[in-house]
């Protein structure tokens, strides 16, 4: 099967308009139509109904997608076994403060030959798309969510249980406190604006609290990090959770307090996410640095939730 007619295939079936995608691929809707023709033939089936908006997937054009999308990722992934070593290796950290980034500084410090490239992907079904389609090395996220596995070709292993610190301003009523018990933070409101539905920052969120009956808070627009920081160190009444790992720098003047949370500590797990055909040979590399730095799982006294792949 042609390559280039599977390609055609897939950039009108996104466009939605022959015309489209033949700007998107560089050639005249005349190659666009004689390619789609050809694999037509090939698979003996029609695959578009040319309607007055465009042109529209027939019932096995809509079956034959995810098979040509397939086709096209193997061989990105072919031609990526032959270069992979002559490109950085791509990871996503997600954010730039988190625990995720740090672990690859800590991997670059100790293997500098390496090129690396960082990215911050913050929607998980992106970055595991771009672990399929080659794009991305690997992806540091929580294994897995609620009704949404990974693909049977995504590979993850757990490298790091983050405990959550809470975070309060100098007026709030736990500011003094050494520690704080999870039974201590019910009836105190916890301002998280950053959580998204859908997120497995929220799937997390949604189990803490109902397990201990917190609160948490996710309303109001939110402006970043140096925004939510104010509004702790000046609001008594809210606090917000914070991973132990997450760097911040905020003005002395805030007074903010991290304040670790006890019986149980509560742990965010990150794992590293990768395709099992990944080729990369600093992967490799990789996950034995994130094998020798990792400290156990599960320990006595914390918490994740039920759905955490134990790796």
């Amino acid at each position: 099967m042609d390559l280039d007619t599977v390609r055609t295939f897939v950039a009108a079936a996104d466009a939605g308009r022959f015309q489209e995608a033949a700007a998107q691929l560089a050639v005249t809707q005349q190659a666009v139509s004689k390619r789609i023709a050809a694999l037509e033939r090939t698979l003996g089936v029609r695959l578009f109904t040319r309607t007055p908006r465009g042109a529209e997937l027939t019932i096995d054009g809509q079956a034959f997608l995810p098979h040509a999308r397939e086709l096209l990722r193997v061989a990105e992934r072919a031609v990526a076994s032959v270069h992979t070593g002559r490109r950085p290796l791509r990871v996503d950290v997600i954010a730039s403060r988190g625990a995720a980034s740090g672990l690859m500084r800590g991997f670059h410090e100790a293997h500098p030959e390496i090129d690396l490239d960082v990215l911050m992907l913050l929607d998980i079904e992106t970055a595991v798309a771009a672990i399929r389609s080659g794009t991305i090395d690997a992806s540091f996220r929580a294994v897995a969510m609620p009704g949404r596995p990974f693909p049977e070709d995504i590979e993850s292993v757990r490298v790091l249980d983050e405990p959550l610190q809470l975070l309060t301003g100098p007026a709030h009523a736990l500011a003094g406190a050494r520690s704080v018990t999870v039974a201590q933070l019910a009836g105190h409101r916890i301002w998280m604006p950053g959580i998204v539905p859908g997120s497995e920052w929220a799937a997390y969120y949604d189990d803490l609290v109902a397990e201990f009956g917190l609160t948490i808070e996710a309303t109001g627009p939110n402006f970043g990090s140096d925004a939510l920081l104010d509004t702790i160190a000046d609001t008594p009444a809210l606090a917000t959770f914070m991973g132990e790992h997450t760097r911040h720098v905020w003005p002395a003047a805030h007074g903010l307090r991290r304040i670790p949370v006890t019986d149980p500590q509560p742990v965010y797990p990150h794992s590293l996410v990768w395709h099992r055909d990944n080729p990369h040979p600093a992967l490799a590399t990789l996950r034995t640095y994130l094998a020798a730095a990792a400290a156990g799982h599960d320990t006595a006294g914390t918490w994740t939730p039920g759905w955490v792949l134990q790796h």
